[in-house]
């Protein structure tokens, strides 16, 4: 039990790790939570910061989940199989709650996808291909991030359990979790979306 809490723990300060904040105090002397679209993921430091430290942050995010659902196998003892994927759905959704809501940030955080695109990187990388994929299409036909991440959380239970045929119970539950905090999380963004006022995006042309 001390050791699953442990787990918990550590996974919910990863998530907390509030990598666009720093970054953008740290090159900028900018609280990114205060521009554009007041929110310390990685596509609002694209937009204040740049490239360069848009790739910074979204890599760190990304890397977080990866870390966190990794954790189980790190401290790994003698799991069950079920047992080990438990830890390891748990230590995600606490991870992305960190994220979302991180302790090193008063509770100010992102919207938790390149954390969540980890997370499914260290539980099934075809899984994380398919739903990548799925997230650029959206983008590049609407230039819309948030309508990608949204449309890829929604779609995110589907794939595991129809594609990737990912059919046990704690699977089920687990994707169904993360796509709706996931979305929950964008509801600024549906409510932008749905009145015709969000930021489309170019990372492309995005200054240095």
């Amino acid at each position: 039990m001390t050791l699953v809490v442990l787990i918990i723990v550590l996974a919910y300060l990863i998530g907390s790790i509030p990598t666009a904040l720093w970054i953008g105090r740290a090159t900028h002397g900018v609280d990114v939570r205060e521009h554009g679209s007041k929110n310390a993921g990685a596509t609002n430091t694209f937009r204040i910061l740049g490239r360069k430290c848009g790739w910074i942050v979204l890599t760190i995010d990304i890397l977080k989940g990866l870390v966190a659902s990794s954790l189980p196998l790190i401290f790994e003892k003698d799991y069950t199989e079920n047992q080990l994927l438990l830890f390891q759905i748990s230590a995600s959704l606490v991870c992305i709650v960190g994220h979302i809501f991180p302790i090193f940030a008063q509770f100010r955080g992102g919207k938790g996808v390149a954390s969540a695109l980890g997370i499914i990187i260290g539980l099934n990388p075809f899984s994380a291909c398919i739903s990548v994929c799925i997230f650029l299409v959206v983008f590049l036909v609407s230039r819309y991030v948030s309508l990608g991440a949204i449309i890829t959380s929604i779609t995110y239970p589907f794939v595991s359990f129809f594609i990737v045929k990912e059919e046990s119970s704690l699977m089920i539950i687990f994707t169904t979790l993360l796509g709706l905090l996931v979305v929950l999380a964008h509801w600024k963004n549906i409510r932008r979306l749905m009145n015709g006022a969000e930021s489309k995006m170019n990372l492309l042309n995005r200054r240095a």
